[in-house]
């Protein structure tokens, strides 16, 4: 029995020793831990922070003309968003729907009008907005390897197709304020809602259930039937490239005992030069881009191959018989598309 004592005693002698050993390699280990890493360098702070802000603090001195601007823009831009800013093929059009009286007054009166679709300078209020998202972005398969002069040309000639600076015009960080003065949507910025500056009410009260939850889960809100195609085939208006794709809509309407409200036939030409975003650049009876239908209606009536004359416009493009700005070729739209605008255009009155 007292050897199994003296043992006892022995051990935790032995236990008491080693303990504080052990303490002091576990202490040793945390501390190289909480080390790992270091304070960044000025040079590394330096290049993260690339923002440029709508007061400019940020904005690297530089600067580029509208011409340069053109030439950046048709080697690496054109294909995704057209010669003018005006495609919508891969992503929403930037250039169109804008009006001299906007940049005037800086709202855009399309905003809450008829235009079939938003481009970005019918929304963005700051040109800095335009400036740092072409830096830190652009172009799609490289981003940032556009340089400080390069951006200022690009921004410079997205603002002229806008119409919001001359051809002849050079961007730089000494005249860029003058330009936000001009942007047409400068005053459409707007903290009227729940997210910013924040006091709004949350749109839901409930709490995370962690026990004795609900083994159904029953909807009690959802859209009813008889609106799911109110606003057409989602799936045919949204482009499948991007964060916005539409549902089919009507594939899943259910029919219902609802007396439909009269809608208004809109002609087959009509219906196509929004399909194929011709809007963009023109308006039934005031000038965008290029010439109002009505417009190229008039010049072209009373013509013997008017339809013929027009259809191979739009097809192959033109420039000069409305002044400087290019009518882009339209390959992609098939020629039975290109008849019934071209028809519908025609009539314009």
């Amino acid at each position: 029995m007292s050897t199994w004592a003296d043992t006892a005693r022995t051990l935790a002698l032995v236990a008491g020793c080693v303990a504080p050993a052990a303490w002091a390699g576990t202490a040793d280990t945390a501390a190289a831990r909480a080390a790992l890493g270091r304070t960044a360098t000025a040079a590394e702070v330096a290049a993260w922070d690339i923002d440029v802000r709508p007061d400019f603090q940020g904005l690297p001195k530089g600067s580029g003309t509208v011409a340069q601007g053109q030439k950046v823009w048709d080697g690496k831009c054109a294909s995704c968003h057209g010669d003018f800013g005006e495609s919508n093929e891969v992503f929403a059009p930037i250039v169109g729907g804008t009006t001299a009286d906007d940049i005037r007054r800086g709202r855009v009166a399309a905003m809450t009008g008829n235009q079939p679709y938003r481009t970005t300078l019918m929304k963005v209020s700051t040109v800095s907005t335009l400036w740092d998202y072409i830096h830190r972005a652009m172009p799609w398969n490289a981003p940032r390897s556009l340089s400080a002069d390069d951006v200022y040309a690009v921004t410079a000639y997205l603002l002229n197709l806008g119409e919001i600076v001359p051809a002849d015009f050079t961007l730089s960080d000494a005249n860029i304020a003058e330009v936000q003065r001009k942007m047409p949507n400068r005053n459409g910025m707007t903290t009227d809602h729940g997210m910013w500056p924040g006091r709004g009410h949350p749109d839901t009260h409930n709490t995370a259930c962690m026990k004795d939850c609900e083994a159904n889960v029953k909807v009690v809100s959802a859209m009813p039937a008889y609106a799911r195609d109110s606003h057409g085939d989602l799936s045919q208006q949204q482009r499948a490239f991007g964060p916005t794709r539409g549902v089919a809509a009507l594939a899943s309407a259910q029919a219902v005992s609802v007396a439909a409200a009269p809608v208004a036939t809109v002609a087959p030409g009509a219906r196509l030069t929004g399909q194929y975003q011709c809007m963009a650049c023109h308006a039934l009876d005031r000038k965008v881009v290029g010439p109002s239908f009505s417009e190229i209606a008039g010049k072209y009536r009373g013509q013997g191959d008017a339809h013929a004359a027009l259809e191979r416009k739009v097809k192959m493009g033109g420039q000069g018989a409305w002044g400087s700005v290019p009518m882009p070729p339209q390959p992609q739209i098939p020629d039975s598309d290109i008849r019934a605008m071209v028809g519908w255009i025609l009539e314009a009155k």
